[in-house]
């Protein structure tokens, strides 16, 4: 990934954290818009990057965009073959399922989550994700 767009997108995460504490709607927005951009000034280019698009949809309040954004995300990791991103990014989107009522449809992206954690060092991803998956399996 493009170190100057990394440092982007990582600076307009911290600052969406920021403005999200603060209940600073104004600022978030603005923050969001900018980052939103960098996605699609570099969607389908040699700049475009999974951690962009996971980004935003981390930062997205409604569900269901924030779902489709995760999807787009997921592609995009595929297409590099990133199994750490393939992981979070399955992991992050469970998440929302689960909050949307969807448990069957979490656990089929926590299911693909795991066999993608299998490659990665992140420990405590791959507990999160094992946990989540056990919990929903016995509901």
């Amino acid at each position: 990934m493009n170190t100057k767009i990394y440092k982007e997108v990582f600076s307009l995460a911290n600052d969406l954290m920021s403005f999200a504490n603060k209940k600073d709607q104004v600022g978030f927005d603005a923050c969001y818009a900018q980052l939103k951009k960098i996605c699609d000034d570099n969607d389908n280019t040699d700049k475009d990057h999974p951690v962009q698009w996971e980004a935003l949809a981390d930062f997205n309040d409604d569900i269901e965009q924030a779902i489709a954004l995760y999807n787009k995300a997921l592609l995009k990791a595929e297409a590099i073959n990133s199994k750490d991103y393939l992981s979070s990014i399955g992991y992050s989107k469970a998440l929302l399922q689960v909050e949307f009522g969807d448990s069957e449809g979490a656990i089929e992206s926590l299911e693909k989550a795991k066999i993608h954690s299998n490659k990665i060092i992140d420990k405590e991803l791959k507990a999160e994700i094992h946990d989540l998956l056990k919990e929903l399996q016995e509901a």
